[in-house]
């Protein structure tokens, strides 16, 4: 593993008179007191409940207004003393699932700009099409990938050990600019390098933007949509909350009501997939239970996917309440009048 350090300042924390990265926090419940003296304890690097009971939902880098990375130092410390999230055996087969592979270059070393990353998701192939994806090229396979699943199992001296080959990978071809797809691999090359001093050589261009300025480009063939829609915000998209604004720009532009609710934005729920792999079903059933309710409650008639983890996780559950489970792009496509994938 090559040496590198978190950029964690204890000062700011020391002056902080509110502890909101971790009173906020969803699925742990402390009083300011209590969140200052858990904050001391990871501070000094010594045991804590909250290095047992994180759920890992990345929240608390959102709602840590100075910058810092609690969460990072969370997942160094559970790695530290040896305490893992998951159990082995889950463990085991994502370590090996993420291992930089070779091969996968091959197929993709003609790739030209725009390119989008997506990332381990082949079954999205076939969605990006259309007006919106024409020229496009597309790379994906483990050779590309951010790696940054790891914090989920506190194993994160593999992501600071594969991600600067990762990098090495995408800027051989001569990128000036990536699209990802996905926000765990956007916030991997504009929060996670950062915060340990990795230089990314390319720019990140989140899916979001992307979608917004090609939909500025179709704006005249655009056909409101007239619809309340829930959005399903993922777990890493907390690590790059400043992109949010496209959300509602998109929502805007297309003609979709995002419906008021409580576990929205920055008090989202997340879908409980990486909860159910903790083996805690119980706060599993709870937190999708509270949050599809949630979305049935304010009349959304569309739930709106980014993360392919999500859709997975919580599509059937809101089918069930008669709400439309949907990935973004193809809620674009409807209103340019394109068909997804797979739709009848």
């Amino acid at each position: 593993m090559r040496n590198l350090e978190l950029e964690f300042d204890e000062r700011l924390c020391a002056t902080c008179s509110t502890y909101d990265c971790l009173v906020k926090c969803q699925y742990m419940k402390m009083d300011k007191d209590t969140a200052k003296a858990e904050m001391q304890k990871l501070i000094k690097g010594e045991d804590s409940f909250v290095l047992h009971e994180c759920v890992t939902c990345y929240a608390c880098e959102e709602y840590c207004k100075k910058g810092n990375h609690l969460f990072y130092l969370i997942t160094d410390l559970q790695e530290k003393r040896g305490i893992l999230p998951a159990p082995k055996p889950i463990l085991k087969q994502w370590v090996n699932i993420g291992i930089p592979g070779r091969k996968d270059i091959q197929q993709f070393w003609d790739a030209k700009e725009p390119v989008i990353s997506l990332c381990l998701f082949p079954e999205y192939v076939n969605s990006i099409q259309g007006k919106l994806f024409e020229n496009v090229s597309i790379i994906l396979g483990r050779y590309f990938f951010c790696q940054l699943v790891y914090l989920h199992f506190g194993k994160p001296s593999l992501i600071r050990e594969r991600l600067p080959e990762i990098i090495e990978n995408i800027a051989r071809h001569g990128f000036k600019e990536v699209v990802f797809f996905h926000d765990e691999c956007y916030s991997t090359f504009v929060s996670y390098a950062p915060a340990y001093g990795i230089k990314v050589p390319f720019r990140p261009v989140h899916f979001f933007e992307y979608l917004y300025n090609k939909l500025k480009e179709h704006e005249d063939e655009i056909k409101p949509l007239n619809i309340k829609v829930a959005y399903q915000r993922n777990c890493s998209s907390r690590l790059a909350p400043e992109k949010e604004h496209f959300v509602d720009k998109i929502f805007s532009l297309i003609g979709a009501e995002r419906v008021a609710r409580k576990y929205d934005r920055e008090n989202a729920l997340c879908c409980g997939g990486i909860i159910r792999g903790l083996q805690r079903y119980e706060l599993f059933v709870d937190v999708q239970k509270r949050n599809v309710e949630d979305m049935f409650n304010a009349g959304a008639e569309y739930c709106v996917f980014n993360c392919p983890g999500c859709f997975s996780s919580l599509s059937e559950a809101v089918a069930k309440k008669g709400i439309k489970p949907i990935m973004m792009h193809d809620l674009c496509k409807l209103a340019l009048g394109e068909k997804p994938t797979g739709w009848k």
